[in-house]
């Protein structure tokens, strides 16, 4: 089913960090702390994934306030969102504003004079590297002081009450069989914002390559 609680914390950005990385050399988050009137949250955010065979994929778009929805007027503190698009929450595949109808994926990122061409003409592809490509990509928006929002799920259970937002990333169209599918659902993806100083939002996008661009009504892979 899909998640029981989603939503978007909206605060200011305190700081961020990498995981350190395991035995092997390799580390899977960039952590964003964010300020909001009940505490500083921890925000976890997927830039690879535990299976070596599993990549990540990203992008960074620019997007006014009122074409990023209902989320940015909200008050600052986490808020739950109807799985709807009315609610201000996000579907990567069906939101106007965040959909790739290019079908390009690039495995690194293009010359400047094709991504401004790429904006004039409103398309985003998706890119795919490695995680500190994904990183390097994310971090350019993490500057300390901004108006942030993150899209995804809340820690519900955490063993220490700290305040925390996970699941910041697609959460739609994980395949037959994964351990994920049951969380499969649509306008319930993760996303991280950060308000730019000309009034317009800065945003990353991340979906790991096993999962699918085109979902059913149930969030499943066609």
């Amino acid at each position: 089913m899909p998640f029981e609680r989603y939503g978007v914390l909206s605060g200011t950005l305190h700081h961020h960090y990498r995981d350190q990385p395991d035995n092997q050399g390799r580390w899977f988050h960039v952590n964003v702390e964010v300020d909001a009137p009940d505490g500083r949250y921890h925000c976890a955010v997927d830039v690879d994934s535990h299976k070596s065979n599993v990549g990540v994929h990203w992008k960074t778009l620019v997007l006014d306030a009122a074409a990023l929805g209902p989320a940015t007027a909200l008050t600052p503190g986490y808020h739950d969102l109807a799985p709807a698009p009315e609610s201000g929450a996000l579907d990567y595949l069906r939101h106007p504003a965040l959909v790739d109808h290019s079908g390009v994926l690039f495995q690194r990122r293009p010359p400047t004079w094709l991504q401004d061409l790429l904006d004039l003409l409103g398309s985003h592809p998706w890119q795919a590297g490695s995680n500190a490509e994904a990183a390097d990509a994310l971090e350019p928006l993490l500057v300390p002081g901004r108006r942030t929002l993150i899209f995804g799920e809340p820690f519900t259970h955490d063993p220490e009450g700290d305040l925390g937002m996970h699941n910041v990333h697609q959460n739609q169209g994980d395949p037959v069989g994964s351990q994920w599918w049951d969380e499969n659902g649509i306008w319930q993806d993760g996303a991280t914002a950060t308000l730019r100083p000309d009034g317009r939002y800065d945003l990353f996008l991340n979906r790991f390559s096993s999962q699918s661009a085109h979902t059913n009504v149930l969030g499943h892979p066609n």
